[in-house]
């Protein structure tokens, strides 16, 4: 009976829309939450101050560091393509439900092409920040804008303008819209 009722309230095109269009606003979701938490790393990290003594000389703190900076980028580039999978995993159950309509799907089909593009972007990025002389490099590029981490200790200008042309280059993204987070 429970069946029943459920099947004839998602039989009509309206309520099938909705479903739609909620699972495209969770996709929407997960790409703005993963631009945000990349935006601002320092937000996402729990660093505190533990009233401890220094026990370790410089050379070990250096490698701790190094070690941290490398863990930090390796799990920086995990999460952003497990969010660019589940994204492209329920834009393409959209896609190819019957249930959907045309426009819907197109729609759903134009926003996995859009993230293939920005995956490849990014890729391209990371790799001419790195070719210019940067050991680790994190791109993430949201709707208009795109933001670079990089494994540095200061940046000058020179790398900054070299970060920017990459980026804009890259994406045609104006230099104003694009952050450069040193690490």
């Amino acid at each position: 009976m429970k069946t029943e009722k459920l099947k004839k309230i998602f039989s009509t095109k309206t309520a099938r829309s909705v479903v739609v269009i909620a699972a495209v606003l969770l996709v929407g979701l997960a790409v703005y939450l993963n631009y945000r938490w990349f935006y601002d790393p320092s937000a996402s990290i729990g660093y505190g101050d533990n009233n401890m003594e220094d026990n370790f000389d410089d050379s070990a703190e250096t490698n701790m560091n190094a070690q941290q900076a490398n863990d930090y980028f390796t799990s920086a580039a995990l999460a952003r393509r497990q969010s660019r999978d589940e994204a492209l995993d329920v834009l393409g159950i959209v896609s190819s439900s019957e249930d959907a309509d045309e426009q819907t799907r197109a729609d759903a089909q134009a926003k996995m092409s859009k993230i293939a593009s920005d995956i490849q972007n990014e890729a391209n990025i990371e790799a001419l920040v790195k070719a210019k002389g940067f050991d680790e490099c994190v791109a993430v590029i949201g709707e208009d804008t795109v933001s670079v981490i990089v494994k540095a200790e200061t940046l000058q200008a020179k790398d900054t303008a070299q970060i920017l042309a990459i980026v804009y280059e890259t994406t045609g993204i104006s230099p104003e819209k694009i952050s450069i987070i040193n690490k």
